[in-house]
């Protein structure tokens, strides 16, 4: 029966091709492959945002001579630092437990703490405020962070 099939797909009889379990097999094993290769570049691609933005936070707070700058490859006690560089105390970290209105409140503090972090590292405050940028904001304080940890600027002139 199956080999019939496949007979008929060989003749020429391409509408056989469906009912084909050799086609199908094929068909199912490179759907399966193109998944498995997608989720591999998706979980490298995840890996790679996490050791960027774990590293120049680590230069940040290097720079802004923190006791223990590689908190920040620790997911929880990377928002504690964070916070601290900010001048809040870390315990507002636990805000990350209370779904919805926690979350939204750490966001702020976030944002605030990057503004004065910012200002210390001599960039303009509202550099922060890139977080809430939809569509481009991620991508925007990827680049800001990066400037803010590498990239030493003067004094600025004041008139």
């Amino acid at each position: 029966m199956v080999f019939e099939i496949c007979q008929q797909i060989i003749e020429g009889n391409s509408s056989a091709i469906i009912d084909c379990p050799i086609t199908q097999a094929m068909t199912s094993g490179a759907m399966g492959g193109l998944v498995a290769l997608g989720t591999m570049f998706v979980s490298l691609f995840g890996v790679l945002l996490y050791v960027y933005h774990s590293w120049t936070w680590m230069v940040i707070a290097q720079k802004l001579k923190y006791k223990t700058p590689w908190l920040a490859w620790i997911p929880f006690a990377s928002t504690a630092m964070r916070l601290q560089l900010g001048k809040f105390h870390w315990a507002w970290t636990f805000l990350w437990l209370i779904p919805i209105f926690g979350w939204i409140a750490i966001l702020v503090l976030l944002i605030i703490s990057y503004w004065r972090v910012f200002e210390k590292r001599k960039y303009p405050g509202w550099f922060s405020l890139s977080l809430i940028i939809p569509k481009i904001g991620g991508v925007l304080y990827l680049v800001v962070i990066g400037f803010v940890a590498w990239k030493d600027r003067k004094k600025r002139l004041t008139l």
